[in-house]
């Protein structure tokens, strides 16, 4: 067994961080229009000149691709030539994006107004920005934002516009077109559609995939996307979606171009508009169908204060420095490179290792602002059923702020400014979420509501005042998950201490690399890193004075108990999720149960345990949890889907969740680890 006693990791406090610029600053002294309308000239790849909407669409429609596949078609479908040109030219018209300089201007003077009303300041590293401006230069530019909130593709163009860097076409969902003015405004500031499922339809597929490799051969503008598929309503950054990186990275591939920039975007928002509508939509309210109805609806957010944004432009990222001694691009000879054809395992290995590493990026360069802080100080009181002294609560935030910048986090904490008024400052931007009676703070967990508009006041049922307050514990949990990233490899060796039945140092890894493996649809948990993130955990709690480790034992020091309590406390929500479900799986699985009906039955399961007091915490109602533990069971092969009356039937291996339910609950010592030993 390697010893971990002596380090040779990089301290991730010397991780050096750009500087800070505010946007906000100089617009709000000086004209909104002048700035619309000033002049915008960026720099293109090679110095091209912009393609026209048109131009690119004639470049797809006579791809070497796009007509192979095409009399593909006809040939497995028997339809005529003209036909199948027909639908794709109609597939191309409702895809493509057609950005005119014009309507870019109209948003830049709208978003002008809304920026400065929401936000007190919107700050940008405009070193990033620098080297964003040379690797436009340099090779076709791929932009990664992390994705929070509709607002983070507004704010991506802002930015570009505001720096006179090149506009992104972006990819979009379909939703948007629904929305009839706005979707259109959208298509012509660069959006462009696609539907958000496209099974075997071959043809759409040759369509979409060619229109964007195009794009990235010809770098006629960054391309962006958003590497996780959709929103994250928890503020945990999700797995990776590897259909577009595949799509982007194949023309280097291909040889078709000498290397692509790859750049990671972090997104921060102090408080995120669709907070509650999030937490409703963990707890099975339908999310609400995009219309340029509801958005002028949803102008009343405007009276409110969602503090600051940070943007951090991470450094790009080379492919072709991803794929070297990786891949053998040689193999692309062997046939013309029009026909499609699988991924071969090695680059669908690399595109898999390329993405998890690029959504760690994000994650490492996310400012954390002093409510994160606090939501996961004032979640742990919750759970306990306490209320905390606001001195108190001070004193814990200033700890943890200390400790978390030792774990490297990048942290917007005011220095300068005593820390009674920082806690005071982010209680008061989130005051929606807690109560401060008698110099004491807690979660404001809202009463439900008991009547409609004109109906008689009734008292709400148990089941209504628990799900009000779900959206309470969620939305601030949602904050909480914003730090799990740099609590996350510390948490999971402080939960396997816990759990270990003695200080073996094997024994530990055995169970840190049993809760990892559990988890690892949960969280960002790079494939193949189990050691690696042992280590690495190891190293920060020695290095913060908590655990003693040696070659055969992990002892926690007497100073350690507090935070080796608090990291156990981060992670028992998630593990006490996982064991319900498995719990559920055991006790009211039917045999014709699917995965579609999976979700509101183990959500009426847990409600019952909630309100019979068997369960802690409110946390486990989120779909979100409940879904990742599916997905770990069907991983792990203790839940399988077979074909039975309806689709997603899933047959359950009561047994061997059982057993995994034992372990998660510490009952069973874990089994020795197969494959990775320290």
């Amino acid at each position: 067994m390697a010893s971990t006693s002596g380090y040779s990791h990089r301290d991730p406090m010397l991780k050096k961080r750009d500087e800070f610029e505010d946007l906000l600053e100089e617009r709000r002294n000086s004209s909104d229009l002048r700035y619309a309308f000033r002049s915008y000239s960026p720099v293109l790849y090679k110095e091209l000149s912009p393609c026209t909407a048109t131009t690119l669409k004639n470049m797809v429609l006579r791809s070497d691709q796009l007509r192979f596949v095409i009399s593909q078609v006809c040939l497995e479908t028997g339809r005529a030539v003209d036909d199948i040109q027909e639908e794709a030219s109609a597939i191309l018209e409702e895809m493509a994006h057609n950005l005119q300089l014009s309507t870019v201007r109209f948003f830049a003077f709208t978003l002008c107004k809304v920026f400065k009303t929401l936000f007190r300041s919107i700050c940008v590293n405009e070193e990033g920005i620098q080297r964003l401006q040379q690797a436009i230069q340099e090779h076709p530019v791929i932009l990664l934002p992390s994705h929070r909130s509709y607002m983070d593709f507004l704010l991506m163009s802002y930015i570009m516009y505001t720096y006179d860097v090149a506009l992104p076409v972006i990819a979009a969902g379909m939703d948007f077109m629904g929305m009839k003015f706005v979707g259109e405004m959208l298509r012509m500031s660069g959006a462009f559609f696609i539907r958000r499922s496209f099974g075997a339809d071959k043809l759409y597929w040759a369509i979409f995939s060619e229109y964007v490799k195009t794009m990235v051969k010809n770098g006629f503008a960054p391309v962006e996307f958003f590497l996780e598929g959709t929103r994250s309503r928890t503020s945990k950054s999700l797995t990776p979606k590897l259909g577009l990186l595949n799509i982007v990275m194949d023309p280097f591939f291909k040889g078709e171009v000498f290397d692509l920039n790859l750049v990671p975007v972090s997104i921060s928002y102090e408080r995120i508009l669709e907070e509650s509508l999030y937490a409703r939509e963990l707890l099975g309210v339908p999310k609400p169908k995009e219309s340029t109805s509801g958005l002028i609806k949803a102008r009343k957010v405007l009276s409110e204060d969602y503090g600051s944004i940070h943007v951090y432009f991470g450094e790009p990222v080379s492919v072709r420095s991803l794929a070297q001694g990786k891949i053998d691009r040689s193999q692309f000879n062997l046939l013309p490179r029009h026909i499609p054809r699988r991924p071969s395992e090695e680059i669908s290995n690399l595109v898999n290792d390329s993405a998890y590493r690029l959504v760690r990026a994000q994650e490492e360069n996310m400012v954390l602002k002093p409510w994160v802080l606090l939501a996961s100080l004032l979640l742990q009181s919750h759970h306990q059923n306490q209320a905390t002294a606001l001195d108190e609560l001070t004193e814990q935030a200033v700890w943890l702020r200390d400790l978390s910048r030792q774990y490297g986090a990048f942290l917007h904490w005011p220095d300068h400014v005593p820390p009674s008024e920082v806690v005071s400052s982010s209680l008061s931007l989130h005051r929606g979420l807690v109560t401060i009676s008698e110099g004491r703070v807690q979660l404001a967990l809202e009463q439900a509501e008991q009547s409609g508009p004109g109906e008689p006041p009734r008292a709400a049922t148990p089941e209504e005042e628990l799900l009000s307050q779900a959206v309470t514990v969620l939305s601030c949990a949602s904050y909480r998950n914003q730090a799990l990233h740099i609590f996350l490899r510390p948490a999971l060796l402080a939960s396997a201490v816990h759990a270990a039945s003695s200080n073996n140092k094997q024994e530990v890894f055995n169970s840190f690399s049993f809760l990892r493996n559990m988890l690892s649809n949960e969280f960002i948990l790079c494939p193949g890193a189990t050691v690696q993130d042992f280590e690495d955990a190891c190293f920060l709690l020695v290095k913060t004075g908590a655990l003693q480790v040696s070659q055969q034992e992990v002892v926690v020091t007497e100073r350690g108990h507090r935070t080796l309590a608090f990291l156990t406390s981060m992670l028992d929500p998630f593990l006490q999720g996982y064991q319900v479900v498995c719990r559920f799986l055991c006790e009211e699985a039917t045999e014709d149960l699917t995965e579609k009906q999976f979700v509101p039955a183990v959500r009426k399961f847990i409600l019952k345990l909630l309100l019979a007091g068997q369960l802690r915490y409110t946390e486990v109602l989120s779909s979100d949890l409940q879904k990742n533990s599916l997905a770990a069971l069907l991983r792990l092969g203790a839940v399988r889907k077979i074909k039975g009356a309806e689709p997603g039937t899933l047959k359950v291996n009561k047994v061997m969740v059982n057993s995994l339910e034992d372990t998660l609950g510490g009952k069973l010592p874990t089994q020795k680890a197969a494959v990775a030993r320290l």
